[in-house]
């Protein structure tokens, strides 16, 4: 499997547990995405002595050129700011643009009662990640491996029967991290399907929140308090 050779074990013990039939279909079908090259890409740049924790996002995004391997990085977001604030894929897309705003208040750039799009066009972005992938590489830089609960996406109604496909894969990955101590991000409703995977005995730190989509999670202060010394806005060629 092409991952990081940190990540090849480990992996492969994962995917062995997946079904015959279903790694049948993976290996053999083409009519899903991220497809067979890059459905496990979060493996491919992250090393494992470097993850201090597991962000689970739920399934791909519905769109081939959005799903690209890594829960909540959305491909066809090229920019992340633009002339009027934040751009206009960023402002399309709810959980996104809930989390972008999220790290603006974190960061002390905005209060709450400037969140707007005309006060985030006044902000000096020159300090700020421009792409999609550097907020990518600024999660991997944290630490923070990017995985969904499915790692496909074929259409929305086969979404649950994806889902309960990689319960074995997430289950055997869990149990192998089970003692490295890394945090696990859980948004909504999800922390209550990793919940369940979890082995009896475990070193896993829970950080649970309602999920971006809310707008809620903008404010929350355990979210503020977690993600503010990430600093995952900062341009890596310059400083807040």
């Amino acid at each position: 499997m092409t991952v990081h050779e940190s990540w090849q074990q480990t992996v492969a013990n994962a995917y062995s547990a997946l079904s015959v039939d279903y790694r049948t279909f993976l290996e053999t079908n083409e009519g899903y995405f991220p497809n067979f090259s890059n459905f496990l890409n979060a493996f491919v740049t992250l090393p494992k002595n470097k993850t201090k924790a597991v962000l689970f996002g739920q399934d791909p995004y519905p769109r081939e050129a959005s799903a690209i391997g890594y829960a909540f990085i959305d491909g066809m977001v090229k920019t992340v700011f633009g002339s009027k604030g934040l751009s206009k894929e960023v402002n399309r897309a709810t959980s996104l643009r809930n989390f972008i705003k999220m790290l603006l208040l974190c960061s002390g750039e905005l209060t709450l009662s400037s969140l707007t799009q005309d006060e985030i066009a006044k902000l000096d972005k020159s300090k700020f990640i421009t792409t999609i992938m550097e907020l990518k590489d600024n999660f991997e830089n944290n630490g923070i491996l990017l995985l969904n609960t499915s790692l496909i996406f074929t259409n929305k109604n086969d979404t649950p029967l994806h889902v309960k496909a990689f319960v074995p894969f997430m289950k055997t990955l869990l149990s192998q991290l089970s003692n490295d101590k890394l945090e696990l991000i859980l948004f909504g409703n999800i922390a209550k399907e990793i919940k369940k995977l979890l082995p009896a005995n475990h070193n896993f730190k829970l950080i649970q929140t309602c999920h971006p989509y809310n707008i809620e999670f903008i404010t929350n202060k355990m979210v503020l308090d977690y993600f503010a010394p990430m600093n995952l806005l900062k341009s890596r060629k310059n400083c807040f």
